[in-house]
């Protein structure tokens, strides 16, 4: 629609310049012939110096024998006039008859036409400047809602899978706008807004084009941008709009995306009361629940940022449900995988289920990403189908970035980073509490020289003392083979990721999650850092903090004696996992085992294959604690050894 306006504007700009043209090149050709008194012309005839004669209306176009073009005007209601052509062709002049050329309405027009073209001119870049926005240069204060249909590429609840609980309650909304009955018959009354909250990737606007797809009825969407502008009240009126639209329409279904950019708390940051933001904000709470119905009317917004919205827009009666969008668990992982899997041709090997499980933490977006991955993959290897080995390199590359094979490397540095890594292995192989060790490599990836990688059997909701006591002292067992390898004077910079992410456990367990017997049940966490405001009057005195670094050190050495002591235990099999690393470069949990008990691997076609099992790299991942200032017992993020 927007292209044939356009189309439709140029083609009419180039009529009005070639018309434009054309009254000065006419003007140019009057202006080029030299003007006559009639008498003269008269004078002239009857002399026999005139050769042609062109009548035009009132004008006299006189070409004299020398071949020179004169212009005079005959008077009109002359005796003289009414013989003039009579009185030419006698005196063997040639007559010439043309029809007027414009009529006087065509002349005023074409003498308007400058100023005419000059105001289209204007109109088309004001219209630009405010971005098309409907109404063209008068309906800056319109509303921006585009009415969706889905004719090609329709969205249903089908094609929603990983998030069940987010999609009944929506069901239920599309139930209600088909048959309104059902529930009003006992005195309900359909919801008048739903919120969709969750973190970015999960499916939200998915969620959104499912219910249009479901809903039947119209379905308007926009974005929380729309509605901010330079200017006050431009905001208020597009949301006054927006909602008559939505009433002329009824019942239909009104989408916000991103609704924190306008729907923040007010009275927070720059500006007063009389802001643009906050008094489009005002108008949306109105409109929502104020003294005029919105019947049939249903407001769904989504934000990944609900902590920022204003209270009042997340009351009862305006937002009357709020669906917490999370990321998907196994199960919910697995009918994300065959829901994008669908258009993909899938090898026989292919187990969705493993893939599932190496891809704890993964949103939909992620696993859709996943897939595509893996289909350029095979695409790019020249296969017919996707096989369970493209899944694997392309979870490694989503996860821990490509491979970066033309890295040079010395024999020493090769020589450290298989030992480091395969201390990493021992000792997670050796603590019951460690996810199984899924996959090692030495092969250079992202910013990392190599990897070791442990499979979760389920996805973990929680943490033990124990369990994180093992996982430290497995993320610490890098820097314990260095130093049993090659010296405490030898040892590199390899370890300080491993530190980071040791330390970050470690303090975790003291400040937040009350697992230190000396430091106690208090949160620290937010005081001692200062991750948030919300801290006034509330601080650590110097000896609670000798506490708590004590603490945090001692989990650190417990973990790092951990390491060392399973090392000097297992030497053997650590000597032959860290040569095994070496010849081969990447080896699966299967592999290592087999390395670790002196068995073959059966040849060398092994060496730089990705393994086809599923794993990713937050397996071997230590929980990394980020500043947060929501829920003080969640569980800590895992980052990558």
């Amino acid at each position: 629609m927007g292209n044939a306006r356009n189309i439709a504007f140029w083609v009419v700009l180039l009529i009005l310049v070639m018309a434009l043209f054309q009254l000065f090149s006419g003007n140019q050709t009057t202006m080029s012939s030299r003007s006559l008194t009639y008498s003269d012309f008269i004078e002239r005839v009857e002399a026999g110096q005139v050769s042609k004669v062109v009548l035009d209306g009132e004008r006299v176009v006189v070409i004299g024998k020398d071949g020179n073009s004169y212009v005079t005007i005959r008077p009109p209601g002359d005796v003289v006039t009414d013989n003039l052509s009579r009185d030419l062709i006698a005196k063997g002049v040639q007559v010439q008859a043309e029809p007027q050329a414009q009529s006087g309405f065509v002349s005023v027009l074409l003498s308007f036409l400058p100023f005419l073209l000059l105001i289209g001119v204007w109109i088309y870049f004001m219209n630009r400047m405010q971005g098309g926005g409907r109404g063209g240069a008068m309906g800056f204060g319109k509303s921006r809602a585009k009415l969706l249909t889905e004719k090609q590429g329709r969205v249903t609840f089908d094609d929603v899978a990983g998030i069940d609980e987010a999609k009944e309650e929506l069901e239920e909304i599309v139930e209600f706008l088909r048959n309104p009955q059902k529930f009003s018959r006992l005195g309900g009354k359909i919801p008048k807004g739903a919120l969709l909250v969750g973190p970015p990737g999960t499916g939200k606007t998915l969620l959104a084009r499912a219910i249009a797809g479901e809903a039947g009825v119209p379905f308007f969407t926009i974005s929380g941008s729309d509605f901010v502008e330079m200017f006050v009240g431009v905001g208020a009126s597009r949301v006054r709009d927006m909602f008559e639209q939505a009433k002329k329409n009824a019942p239909c279904i009104v989408f916000i995306d991103e609704i924190d950019a306008v729907g923040r708390a007010r009275g927070v940051g720059i500006g007063g009361g009389n802001d643009e933001r906050e008094q489009t904000l005002n108008q949306l709470l109105v409109e929502m629940d104020g003294f005029e119905a919105n019947e049939g009317v249903i407001i769904i917004a989504a934000t990944n940022r609900k902590d920022v919205l204003d209270p009042a827009l997340l009351r009862p009666g305006r937002f009357d449900r709020q669906i917490h969008v999370p990321n998907p668990d196994i199960k919910g992982r697995e009918k994300i995988l065959s829901v994008h899997a669908r258009k993909v041709p899938l090898g026989p090997d292919v187990d969705l289920r493993t893939i599932a499980r190496g891809s704890p933490g993964f949103s939909g977006a992620d696993l859709m990403n996943l897939v595509n991955e893996a289909a350029l993959m095979a695409a790019r290897a020249g296969r017919r189908f996707v096989t369970m080995v493209d899944f694997e390199s392309a979870k490694d590359k989503v996860m821990m970035g490509a491979e970066r094979r033309s890295m040079v490397l010395t024999q020493d540095q090769k020589e450290m980073t298989a030992y480091h890594e395969a201390g990493h292995a021992i000792v997670g192989m050796s603590l019951p509490k460690c996810d199984p060790v899924y996959k090692a490599t030495i092969i250079p990836r992202g910013g990392a020289l190599g990897m070791v990688m442990s499979l979760p059997e389920m996805d973990r909701l929680n943490w033990h003392r124990d369990q994180c006591k093992q996982r430290i002292a497995m993320t610490m067992a890098g820097k314990a083979a260095e130093v049993l390898k090659w010296g405490e004077d030898s040892v590199s910079n390899g370890p300080s990721g491993d530190i980071q992410q040791a330390s970050a456990l470690a303090r975790a367990m003291v400040l937040r999650w009350g697992m230190s017997d000396v430091v106690g049940n208090v949160d620290y966490a937010e005081a001692a850092d200062g991750y948030t405001g919300n801290t006034a009057g509330f601080s650590v005195s110097a000896e609670t903090k000798r506490l708590i670094e004590q603490e945090v050190k001692r989990l650190i050495d417990e973990g790092y004696e951990t390491a060392r002591r399973i090392l000097i235990e297992k030497n053997e099999e650590w000597e032959r996992l860290a040569k095994g690393l070496l010849e081969y470069e990447t080896l699966t949990g299967d592999e290592i085992r087999k390395v670790i008990a002196g068995e073959p691997l059966g040849g060398d076609d092994n060496a730089d294959t990705p393994a086809s099992g599923g794993g990713t790299a937050s397996v071997a991942a230590i929980p990394k604690t980020k500043p947060r200032s929501k829920k003080p017992g969640a569980e800590p993020e895992p980052a990558p050894l």
